[in-house]
């Protein structure tokens, strides 16, 4: 089952999605006869597992929907073109992010290669939720401080469900509510006062700055219901930019996989439900190109994960 929030009626609203069709979740319930204890709520978290109230009679919804005759799934949905759709979670408490977790993508950075598992550990950074989280089709917008080397990275989102903390990594996958399509753009040269004088650690604080402007962390256009992934480590990954692949990988690659990730996490900060982390970026950025490629007012940027769907964003 997938699951967005879309603008209906200048409120916000809770669908099921099915790529180029949506279908309100409260219009399906009355006319399908399911019913959702939270049937008029707009956050998605409702109707996920873990702990969803709307969990299970959303999935059931779902089953119904598509075992009806093709004329009434036309007349209880709307096209996704020309529906504003609004990210999955609108406020979590935290978004979490992952630096170097595809070993091909630390490798085209000039790094060393990425070591074993057991000898390194998680590079994780924050994004600030309330500026930098943009709807599916809204602007990714250049700065106008540091316009000339904005960058790409496709990732996978994990949202989670349940408030999880010390997990074990076998357990981890059970506080996760579902996935989504994250970008997490990135500028790759941000200097602030590039005339200072230079210190220590004016490289490590230039990177993280570069990552927090304003609609820096795109995703969507949905949620992926985790009940139904046993596994996350299968789903394959591709960017677009204007129609070309830039990056074109599958979670297999990743160096800590969703369930380390969590249980890492978990072993320091409570991770809370809505809470998001973006899993890391495999390789293709625009950065590592020969010449450098990076994104300019007019690109259209494809963000996809198979069985999820596909983030379409414009640059401005």
């Amino acid at each position: 089952m997938r699951i967005c929030r879309y603008q209906h009626n200048g409120q916000v609203e809770a669908a099921l999605y099915f790529d180029a069709r949506i279908a309100s979740v409260g219009r399906l319930a009355a006319e399908l006869g399911v019913k959702l204890p939270t049937a008029m709520s707009a956050n998605l978290l409702d109707y996920l597992p873990p702990d969803g109230p709307s969990a299970e009679a959303a999935q059931e919804l779902y089953r119904r929907f598509n075992q009806l005759p093709p004329a009434d799934q036309q007349r209880l949905s709307q096209p996704t073109q020309g529906t504003r759709l609004r990210v999955p979670v609108p406020e979590p408490k935290k978004v979490i992010l992952l630096a170097g977790n595809y070993a091909a993508h630390i490798e085209e950075g000039g790094r060393e290669k990425a070591l074993e598992r057991q000898q390194t550990y998680p590079y994780f950074f924050w994004k600030p939720p309330s500026t930098t989280l943009t709807d599916p089709g809204a602007p990714v917008r250049i700065p106008k401080v540091s316009p000339h080397s904005i960058d790409w990275e496709i990732e996978l989102g994990v949202i989670i469900g349940r408030k999880c903390k010390d997990v074990s990594e076998k357990e981890a996958l059970g506080y996760v509510a579902g996935y989504s399509v994250c970008n997490d753009i990135s500028d790759r040269n941000f200097q602030l006062n590039p005339r200072r004088k230079p210190r220590e650690k004016d490289g490590f604080f230039d990177w993280l700055h570069g990552k927090w402007h304003d609609t820096f962390l795109p995703m969507g256009p949905c949620v992926l219901s985790a009940s139904v992934v046993p596994d996350p480590q299968k789903f394959p990954l591709k960017l677009k930019v204007n129609g070309q692949v830039m990056q074109d990988a599958n979670t297999a690659q990743m160096i800590f996989p969703v369930a380390a990730l969590v249980s890492i996490l978990s072993s320091f900060v409570t991770l809370e439900p809505g809470d998001i982390i973006s899993t890391g970026t495999p390789s293709g950025v625009g950065a590592a190109r020969k010449p450098p490629v990076f994104l300019k007012p007019g690109d259209q940027i494809e963000a996809e994960i198979g069985g999820i769907g596909i983030l379409y964003n414009p640059v401005v």
